[in-house]
């Protein structure tokens, strides 16, 4: 993920203050290092609307909190994101870097703490971390560069606007003296910060980093070799280790549990119950259970399964994947509530010379990152450190002191990288399970993992969602009148009394906000319960409702003849930007938490990606039987994505994709190397979508592992997935890259299989219907 749960409090502002040397509690060892100057006080926290919920939206941009240097001129530069595999523990020091005028060759990275009042929102999720911090980065990067040249001036007595500092060392242009940042460290830190507006930002063209693809991910080796430490990589001396047996159900309880035969498990020591459940609406609430601890992992795995367990399964056990599903499909199929009316539906679909419906499925999914869950605790002397794979470290800081009953300050987070996160360790769950154990031991050292199985069993997955459109038509093919009725679970369940409907957050992620030259729109929610946990999931709402729309849209173009892509690009229309009070929506416009003013949904930038990604993709020529192209596009995350998919499928439906062309209008591309990585795993993480399910009968998860809960894999993801960057300069602002690719490959790739085989899929997963 994805976006995140608005906080029941406000934070607390952030104050910058320039403070001395000798007030700097350093975060390095180094000798000369700048000082941190995040001054804490009272008041509205620094947010942005999101549809009637608050976000945090903190920013700190100021030198002293990320940047130190020592004498012998090493650059350490804080990355206050998570790290999970998009490069952002990269990009946005490197961002720093270029500004800087630093040799990447001495830059280090240090990875912040938990700590947002220092360092800004540290939520990576949404696809936010570039598109809120290149620019503050930039403001970093220079304002430091111009207090080493202050500093350089200052000890050679000379007008400032005579040094200049370059490429790691700051210049007398008259005479060619030089300094270099190590010899300047101290007296620079000792100035103020300067102030944004006597910044002076280099231009495009003298970028030495930003823009290109010149440098590696910084832990590249150290992941290649197995040197990269990973939540799961933490050792603590006397360590303990656990494993959580949880209620089969979500909001189960235990009704008895017997451990004699689990105690007697070589290397368990002990069996614990966790005395708090989830119940709703329950956050990030653990669910509780029964843990048991020993010396080692695998001594746990076996004590737990040894347990003899009783469970009460609470008001979810009758929790039935079928059912359910027929139950969205009637409430579909009926009027719900409506959430944008533009035009007159009734009357333009009433006089439509022709009509076409189609109802489209996508299930529960599971992030299924490739290190499940973990978090090492101690507590000592009142003061808790964890060790954690988090994307939220600053909120689960929170949790964990509101736990412990300790004030946030005795709260100590340090963020291993993460082996994926998909949304799913934005939920601290499972580190609050470690908190608690830690409690319960006195203190110890304690290791919880969670093994896949419990990963699949207890997750937040990404909702389910059932849709019915109905579009009315011209004679001449032309769209009059277009409907889309959504029936899901909202992942707001988890934080208020069960609303039952997708919530304004969720109908912006391209239900409402769809881009239609249509002069009748309609948008409808349906009533569906959360019988589950619903969480942040790569892209969130976005996937089903671009399945149901573009793969609508193709069909629409199928029926009257007419080209997929010259349709696609008839339907969006001519370039214009939407003009929100003429949409007829119910609620406020969700723009991914940002100003509509800064991004407004553009359908020229839209038809622009359609166009690229198809002439890429050499869109009409001729394939051979069993092949085909399918081509879907979509806005989120305030980017633009259009993909193009070649499949080919043998007489046994076998699928195999060839290749995917996708083009992208991210604004300015920071990083363009991360970007197509970004890109390219959109695509397998696609293909894992078009064939993975959660699925649930007696409420329990029926999925246990990779062997029923498929993912892409080697053998059968796309061979050849090229990228497409549309330029942008830095003036046009960075829209979100982590998640936009996703949406758009479902959609592209059924259309494909269709064009292949003339075969529909609108019901997912499609395992059944075509082999992968």
């Amino acid at each position: 993920m994805n976006t995140r749960a608005p906080r029941t409090s406000s934070s607390p502002c952030v104050r910058l203050a320039n403070v001395s040397r000798r007030q700097f509690l350093r975060s390095t060892a180094a000798v000369a290092a700048f000082a941190v100057a995040a001054e804490i006080s009272s008041g509205e926290s620094v947010a942005y609307e999101t549809g009637g919920a608050q976000m945090p939206h903190g920013i700190v941009n100021d030198p002293h909190v990320f940047v130190s240097i020592d004498s012998a001129g090493i650059v350490s530069i804080t990355a206050h994101r998570s790290e999970m595999g998009t490069g952002i523990r990269t990009s946005l020091p490197m961002v720093v870097a270029d500004e800087l005028e630093a040799d990447w060759s001495k830059v280090r990275i240090v990875q912040a703490l938990g700590d947002e009042p220092r360092y800004g929102n540290q939520n990576t999720d949404g696809s936010r971390s570039m598109r809120h911090f290149f620019q503050p980065m930039r403001q970093v990067g220079a304002a430091m560069r111009q207090m080493l040249e202050q500093a350089a001036a200052t000890q050679w007595r000379t007008p400032l606007s005579e040094v200049q500092a370059t490429n790691h060392e700051v210049i007398h242009r008259p005479t060619g003296r030089k300094l270099g940042y190590g010899e300047l460290a101290n007296a620079a830190m000792d100035l103020p910060t300067p102030p944004v507006e006597s910044l002076k930002f280099k231009p495009d063209n003298a970028f030495r980093y930003i823009g290109r693809s010149n440098v590696p991910i910084y832990d590249l080796f150290d992941i290649t070799v197995g040197k990269a430490r990973y939540g799961y990589d933490t050792r603590l001396p006397g360590m303990k280790y656990a494993v959580i047996a949880r209620p089969p159900v979500v909001g189960g309880k235990i009704r008895s549990f017997d451990a004699t035969d689990a105690l007697r498990v070589p290397g368990v020591e002990k069996v614990l119950e966790l005395k708090v459940g989830w119940a709703p609406p329950g956050a990030y609430s653990p669910l509780g259970g029964i843990a048991v601890v020993g010396t080692n992992t695998w001594a746990a795995i076996k004590g737990r399964e040894a347990l003899k367990l009783e469970w009460e399964d609470g008001e979810n056990g009758g929790y039935d994947s079928a059912g359910y599903r027929r139950g969205m499909a009637e409430r579909a199929n009926k009027p719900g509530r409506v959430e944008r009316n533009q035009g007159d539906f009734d009357k333009a679909f009433a006089a439509a010379s022709k009509v076409l419906s189609a109802e489209y499925y996508v299930p529960h999914l599971a992030q299924a990152s490739m290190e499940p869950l973990v978090a090492t605790v101690t507590i000592r002397n009142g003061e808790c450190e964890v060790w954690a794979p988090l994307q939220d470290p600053f909120g689960a800081r929170e949790a964990f002191g509101k736990l412990l009953e300790l004030p946030i300050e005795k709260v100590k987070v340090n963020v291993t990288l993460l082996g994926g996160g998909f949304g799913r360790k934005c939920q601290s769950d499972f580190a609050q399970e470690a908190v608690l154990l830690s409690k319960a031991l006195g203190g110890a050292p304690v290791k919880l993992a969670w093994t896949r199985e419990d990963d699949l069993h207890h997750g937040f997955y990404h909702t389910v969602t059932y849709s019915r459109l109905d579009a009315g038509l011209y004679s001449s093919g032309k769209v009059i009148a277009w409907r889309h009725r959504s029936v899901a679970p909202t992942l707001f369940a988890n934080f208020k009394p069960d609303p039952k409907r997708e919530q304004s957050i969720e109908l912006g992620l391209g239900l409402a906000d769809i881009a239609l030259d249509v002069p009748n729109v309609r948008v409808e929610t349906g009533e569906a319960a959360a019988l589950t946990r619903i969480g942040w999931f790569r892209s969130v709402n976005n996937i089903p409702h671009a399945f149901a729309v573009q793969s609508f849209i193709a069909e629409l173009a199928h029926a009257v003849g007419s080209d997929p892509k010259d349709f696609l690009l008839e339907i969006i229309g001519p370039p214009r930007k939407l003009e929100l009070e003429t949409l007829g929506l119910t609620d406020p416009l969700w723009n991914y938490g940002d100003p509509y003013s800064t991004y407004p949904i553009d359908t020229g930038r839209l038809a622009n990606v359609v166009s690229l990604a198809a002439l890429r993709a050499n869109w009409g020529r001729i394939l051979p039987k069993g092949s085909g192209l399918g081509i879907a596009a979509h806005r989120s995350f305030l980017s633009y994505v259009a993909t193009v998919v070649e499949v080919s499928v043998d007489s046994q439906g076998k699928l195999t994709i060839p290749r995917v062309e996708t083009a992208i209008d991210c604004g300015f591309a920071v990083n363009p190397e991360r970007i197509r990585s970004q890109l390219e795993g959109a695509a397998v993480m696609g293909l894992s979508n078009f064939i993975g399910e959660i699925s649930f009968a007696k409420g329990r998860a029926e999925q246990s592992n990779f062997d029923d809960y498929p993912v892409a894999r080697i053998d059968n993801a796309p061979i050849n997935v090229r990228v497409h960057i549309v330029p942008n300069g830095s003036d046009v602002p960075a829209g979100g890259v982590g998640e936009p690719g996703v949406p758009p490959f479902l959609p592209a790739l059924c259309n494909a299989i269709f064009a292949a085989t003339g075969k529909r899929i609108r019901s997912l997963p499609a395992g059944d219907q075509i082999r992968v």
